[in-house]
């Protein structure tokens, strides 16, 4: 990932002591992937959870299933269930979570290239948020979802 660099950001969770845990759906494992991608990960990379289905985020995060039909699968309070939820399932202290609509496709109340992102820390108030990338196409879109997340993560560090 060009914007983050994964190597500073494992030094400072590894330095405050802090283990790290992902949540994903549209990202499908790709912000794992980045913080496994550097050696020495495994003291500060705890658990990632890729859960694409509805039936999987309910099952593996506890998301509600009242949540997931009053809102949909895209939306900041499903974002806040899944980073909670990978916390509440995991020995991590700080979780991020990703869901979005990557595309192709999307609709007029939920367009492509909408990411509802979360980010929980014990013992702090769990943030959400929504970043509208474009309908830029799949692999641009989850590209930059993965981006954002590790700037999330970064950011909760510093």
């Amino acid at each position: 990932m060009a914007g983050v660099n994964v190597a500073d950001l494992l030094a400072a969770a590894r330095y405050w002591g802090i283990r790290i845990a992902t949540a994903e759906s549209c990202t499908g494992g790709m912000v794992a992937a980045a913080l496994t991608d550097v050696a020495g990960s495994s003291d500060v990379f705890e658990r990632g959870f890729v859960t694409y289905s509805n039936a999987a985020k309910v099952e593996l995060l506890g998301v509600s299933e009242t949540t997931l039909a009053a809102h949909g699968a895209v939306s900041e309070p499903v974002a806040r269930e899944m980073a909670e939820g990978a916390l509440a399932h995991s020995a991590a202290e700080l979780a991020v979570s990703i869901t979005g609509i990557a595309g192709p496709g999307g609709s007029e109340f939920k367009p492509e290239g909408r990411v509802c992102f979360g980010l929980a820390r014990r013992g702090a108030e769990t943030r959400v948020e929504t970043v509208e990338f474009g309908a830029r196409g799949r692999a641009k879109v989850r590209k930059a979802a993965t981006e954002h997340a590790l700037t999330l993560l970064r950011q909760a560090l510093d």
